[in-house]
């Protein structure tokens, strides 16, 4: 409620509260006088500290991932956040935060503030008109000064969303549950060589893309080798040869989960969901880079959200060089703004080196694939229903 509508709310109890007192004191009108004047004061005292109340009791929402990420991005942007700014953080999850955003813009319900998506999603979300416009104004420069939209990678900032991070999707395998050392693309494909259970996330995005890199095609002939019907069937084609051995995947969480616990031998997965279970947890993971899709992940405010301007304050301070900087202590994901490179040490271990680990080091990105985000922007819907049809045959 409003600081306006609490206030009006109090001076309605007031004037019923009035009504009743007139009529309790039909025998003693001289006290309604007195009686009227001390209700009022109790309760525009109520209602003024209601409005100091909800000034200091300020929050803001973030949906976001979870997992080694979310703590991330706890450990780096809440938590420093609401102690220079007083601003609450509530951090809540979901397996992808484009999907529960678009349905609360389109029911006018919104109760998340900023949502964490990928970039094709943050295209499609703002050109569907339900997110708000973030002027880059609002960012912080550079320390040497140069102006954030010059500090950001190329690609990063769009109209209605700011990149924190880049990240990958690769693939990993327990060295436990596997004989010898896989090292390509076709090698995840390749259930002769090295038999076992594959895990993929349960999506057309990155496996289509996967699956043509295993079968041949160069990295950067992927995306127009996808814009054709051959492509796409090629693709598939591809996924069919293991289609009886695959684990489906939906929650960044669960790669790790079934590489642990021996489910599959390998899986596609976020690389620092991996980094984290490898070097934060000790497990026996080993990523392969061959192949590697590259991705943003992006700030983006619902329309309608509760809070915006604090929404647009905790985007301004999360992406500062700092912040981005601090993030990369607690999991292998990229910061986004080029000042922020040189400030990337250690994990939080203090002896790990993060910058070897990145998707972005040279040595990981010989093979790389950068996702293409105006290609799922528009074509997301429709590989999807093709995707899942498949799923079902």
């Amino acid at each position: 409620m409003s600081t306006v509508r609490t206030a009006r709310a109090a001076m309605n109890m007031d004037g019923r509260a009035w009504s009743g007192a007139a009529r309790s004191f039909d025998e003693k009108p001289d006290c309604i006088g007195s009686y009227s004047m001390k209700l009022r004061s109790i309760l525009l005292a109520t209602a003024l500290g209601g409005v100091a109340f909800g000034a200091q009791a300020q929050e803001v929402t973030v949906m976001s991932w979870g997992g080694a990420y979310g703590k991330s991005q706890t450990e780096a942007y809440a938590k420093p956040f609401t102690e220079e700014t007083g601003i609450k953080v509530n951090m809540v999850d979901a397996d992808n935060p484009a999907t529960p955003i678009k349905a609360q813009v389109e029911a006018g319900n919104v109760t998340v503030d900023v949502a964490d998506v990928e970039y094709s999603d943050a295209v499609r979300l703002c050109d569907e008109g339900l997110l708000v416009e973030i002027d880059q104004s609002i960012l912080p420069a550079a320390p040497d000064g140069t102006p954030a939209a010059d500090d950001f990678i190329e690609g990063a900032l769009t109209d209605c969303a700011v990149a924190s991070i880049v990240w990958s999707t690769v693939y990993a395998y327990n060295e436990k549950n596997v004989e010898g050392t896989p090292s390509t693309m076709a090698d995840f494909f390749d259930t002769e060589k090295f038999p076992g259970k594959r895990g993929l996330r349960k999506s057309a995005k990155a496996n289509l893309e996967m699956a043509l890199i295993a079968d041949g095609v160069p990295t950067d002939e992927v995306y127009d080798m996808l814009e054709t019907d051959e492509g796409v069937d090629r693709a598939f084609a591809k996924l069919d040869t293991i289609k009886d051995d695959i684990v489906w995947w939906e929650a960044g969480a669960q790669p790790p989960q079934l590489l642990a616990d021996g489910e599959v031998v390998m899986s596609t997965a976020y690389n620092g969901r991996i980094f984290n279970a490898a070097v934060g947890e000790g497990q026996p993971f080993k990523i392969v880079w061959d192949g590697q899709i590259l991705d943003f992940d992006l700030f983006v405010i619902p329309r309608g959200a509760p809070n915006e301007e604090e929404a647009k304050k905790f985007i301004a301070f999360a992406t500062d060089t700092q912040r981005l900087a601090d993030q990369a202590k607690w999991i292998s994901y990229g910061p986004a703004r080029k000042s922020s490179g040189p400030l990337v040490g250690t994990y939080m271990d203090g002896k790990t080196e993060m910058g070897p680990e990145m998707p972005t080091a040279e040595a990981n990105m010989k093979t790389a694939l950068v996702n293409n985000f105006e290609f799922w922007a528009d074509r997301d819907a429709e590989l999807n229903e093709r995707f899942n049809a498949w799923l079902a045959q």
